[in-house]
């Protein structure tokens, strides 16, 4: 009869890493610190007497810089710039699905069944772009925050190119 060595390993495979994990040279590593023993040793030592105490102002911290609202001229740029590239990759993927083409990205090709199935699909895909910028915006990384819409116009692109390339 034979024996399903997996099983076996399974079985007995918590023990084995429990007693891998403790003869580990990094289990073995671990010392009691010496400041502990002596917590005496952690007090600060004492100030020498100071024959003038002097006074310090603050320094004052420059201003930050405004932060940009986040429906401004160059968001709203590259957010439609990149409605338009997934809309030009939605007529373009339809047509070459209806030309007997099949969809590359296997995200889209779930929704590629239907019209209305591809159209959620490239509309879902532009409002995502706008709430992870948002996320970026709100998280104050505002680099990010316009390369999510540039990266999505480059790939939209690409995408649209290609489509074209290959009818």
């Amino acid at each position: 009869m034979r024996t399903n060595w997996i099983a076996a390993i399974l079985k007995y495979g918590p023990v084995i890493l429990l007693a891998f994990l403790s003869f580990s040279p990094s289990a073995l590593s671990q010392e009691v610190s010496v400041a502990l023993l002596r917590p005496n040793a952690m007090e600060p030592a004492p100030m020498a007497p100071t024959p003038m105490v002097s006074t310090f102002q603050p320094a004052t911290l420059p201003e930050a810089p405004s932060q940009h609202r986040f429906w401004d001229g160059e968001n709203s740029l590259l957010f439609a710039a990149s409605a338009a590239f997934s809309a030009a990759d939605f007529v373009v993927t339809r047509d070459n699905l209806r030309a007997g083409g099949q969809e590359l990205n296997p995200v889209t090709r779930v929704f590629s069944g239907t019209t209305t199935g591809l159209a959620i699909n490239f509309a879902g895909e532009t409002v995502g772009v706008v709430g992870l910028s948002y996320v970026f915006h709100k998280t104050g990384h505002h680099k990010l925050e316009r390369a999510v819409s540039m990266l999505n116009i480059g790939s939209s692109a690409g995408a649209v190119a290609f489509d074209l390339v290959h009818r």
